[in-house]
């Protein structure tokens, strides 16, 4: 994660009934999360009767939290559409307040298809974002990298895929501390002549975008898990695909390792020799560490903590929601698309020059 800089004054607004285990884990995980940032202030939203005696038993949590009653709870099966007729659910509430400029920021583990409809019909986009994206960390042998978009829009033109690499270069930055992150258009090869139209496109206008020198090209899939770029950008559907199967092959070899070392005598044996390098490994890929997928380029930060977060899995949502409103997120990717507009009619304004050039030579 970047460098947590000391909290500014403002609130997150947190969903205290979404998720697996909530509101317990969530308590849990703002007492965490207060320790790590004191400053830091939440807008705790949810039922009331189940959060005071959790409160109760959690100082820290308490003296940062205040509580709005909201008596709703989205179910994790709940249609998008049935949720959007719930104005009293705790994940509505908490992101009307950052509607209303009451919270800068929303923290969820609840439904994720909820989540999506609700900021993107509530807070709305923002200005010059055509889509939001939605966005997480994970690893690579390089380190963490960025990868977008993982579902939210499975149709992506040309101008969708630009406007995500500007997006993923600010959240590298903030939440990676990147000062200069690379970025890769994930691709079928890494040949120039590659891919559809539209990613040959994105590509072109990278090439001459103020990010330019930034701008690997095209990536292929292996490079996801090398760290061959920073950030890695796709559409929604190929995203979220790569990341359930990055997943799955991730389960299938820790599941390996285990039937290994526990299957047999020498194994177990072997485990005893190898047991310090597996538990670095272990810490490494814990999922803990990437918790926190977030929705980029909506009027407001929207972090979408793993339906089955503990506590510390969810204070490292936090962490990354309170990385991005410290870091004036949103502020960086006005900056990055004016000067991307900027260097377009620059651009454009030069063909034009060198056009009249030529057309009044040839008179």
């Amino acid at each position: 994660m970047g460098e947590h800089l000391p909290s500014e004054t403002f609130t997150l607004a947190v969903d205290a009934m979404g998720g697996d285990h909530a509101p317990e884990a969530v308590i849990d995980g703002l007492e965490l999360a207060s320790i790590r940032h004191p400053d830091a202030r939440f807008l705790l939203v949810g039922d009331e009767a189940r959060l005071a005696p959790l409160l109760a038993r959690h100082r820290r949590a308490a003296a940062a939290c205040t509580v709005r009653h909201a008596p709703d709870v989205i179910g994790n099966d709940m249609k998008p559409a049935a949720a959007l007729r719930l104005r009293n659910a705790s994940m509505r509430v908490a992101i009307d307040a950052v509607a209303a400029n009451q919270a800068a920021g929303v923290v969820s583990a609840g439904n994720t298809g909820a989540l999506l409809m609700l900021a993107k019909i509530v807070l709305k986009t923002l200005p010059g974002i055509d889509r939001p994206a939605m966005a997480a960390i994970g690893p690579s042998a390089r380190g963490d990298m960025v990868m977008l978009d993982l579902g939210a829009n499975v149709l992506c033109d040309t101008r969708n895929l630009v406007e995500f690499a500007v997006m993923g270069d600010v959240f590298a930055r903030t939440v990676l501390g990147l000062t200069a992150p690379t970025i890769g258009l994930l691709n079928v090869g890494i040949e120039e002549q590659k891919g559809d139209d539209r990613v040959r496109e994105a590509a072109e206008v990278l090439r001459r975008s103020p990010i330019a020198a930034q701008f690997h090209g095209f990536v292929e899939g292996t490079d996801i898990a090398a760290g061959t770029t920073d950030v890695i950008v796709t559409d929604g559907f190929t995203g979220n695909v790569a990341l359930k199967t990055a997943e799955g092959a991730l389960k299938l070899i820790l599941d390996l390792l285990r039937q290994v070392f526990t299957a047999t005598l020498p194994g177990k044996l072997a485990y005893v020799l190898v047991r310090p390098g597996l538990v670095r490994l272990r810490e490494w890929l814990d999922p803990r560490r990437y918790n926190g997928a977030v929705m980029l380029g909506l009027s407001g930060v929207v972090v979408k903590s793993h339906g089955g977060a503990d506590a510390e899995t969810f204070a490292h949502a936090v962490d990354v929601a309170i990385d991005m409103v410290t870091h004036h997120f949103n502020d960086q990717i006005r900056e990055n698309l004016a000067r991307m507009v900027a260097a377009a009619a620059k651009s454009r304004a030069d063909k034009d020059t060198e056009g009249g050039t030529r057309l009044a030579t040839a008179s």
